[in-house]
């Protein structure tokens, strides 16, 4: 069977075999992951760009809350829990505002001088409002002897944004990585929490046009302006 020119979303399935997401990653196993963190061991590596996301959402409360509460027991002091605890700001807010490293600060009992200066030193923390899908194309070196360059450039153009811009319905933000891992695969886009491989220019509208039918046909992706 032949490879696919990329993968449909998660690594691994290139070779001569074909499986599916859920077989790939467990998740007809394990199921839906629990919001409230699972067990306090797990609680902190959840990924954290979701499509669902409210800006103006509480940090924190219900299961959120208890997942944080989890967090914050699997560290020896309030301030080793920072990182994990700006994740789940993210994944709740979809950013990181100055408002938000506020409150991060209050809740882990620091200086919000601390907080910023953590959350503003790593590129992974938002700090402005993304789209629904957040498009992190790799521009790095073996990347980009590979096209990096075209690929960055043509998913701006179907989106009709400009770097970290949202699109008009909502949708997408297209941001430039400097390096997702994924050297062996170039180019590699990583939207949300999924990684693209091998991708070239040429497949940028399908990679698009698969997410807009996930956004058309489930219920519970709805644009941000709805």
């Amino acid at each position: 069977m032949k490879a696919p020119k990329f993968n449909p979303g998660w690594a691994g399935n290139i070779g001569e075999y074909e499986l599916t997401e859920a077989e790939i990653r467990g998740e007809d196993f394990v199921g839906e992951r629990p919001l409230e963190g699972g067990h306090p061991s797990a609680s902190a590596t959840y990924p954290y760009m979701l499509e669902t996301k409210d800006p103006k959402a509480k940090l924190f409360e219900g299961a959120y809350l208890e997942r944080f509460e989890k967090i914050v027991t699997r560290y020896p002091e309030m301030r080793a829990a920072l990182l994990p605890t700006l994740s789940l700001a993210q994944e709740v807010r979809g950013y990181v505002s100055p408002q938000t490293m506020d409150e991060v600060a209050e809740l882990l009992e620091l200086s919000s001088a601390y907080v910023r200066g953590v959350a503003t030193f790593y590129t992974m923390y938002n700090k402005s409002p993304v789209g629904k899908y957040l498009i992190q194309v790799c521009t790095n070196i073996s990347c980009n002897l590979c096209g990096a360059e075209d690929v960055l450039r043509t998913f701006l153009e179907e989106t009709g944004t400009e770097l970290g811009e949202i699109s008009g319905d909502g949708c997408f933000s297209v941001v430039e990585a400097e390096c997702l891992a994924g050297c062996g695969f170039p180019t590699c886009v990583q939207i949300n929490s999924k990684y693209f491989e091998n991708v070239i220019a040429e497949d940028v509208p399908e990679i698009l046009a698969t997410l807009r039918n996930e956004q058309s046909t489930d219920p519970r992706k709805k644009s941000l302006k709805e």
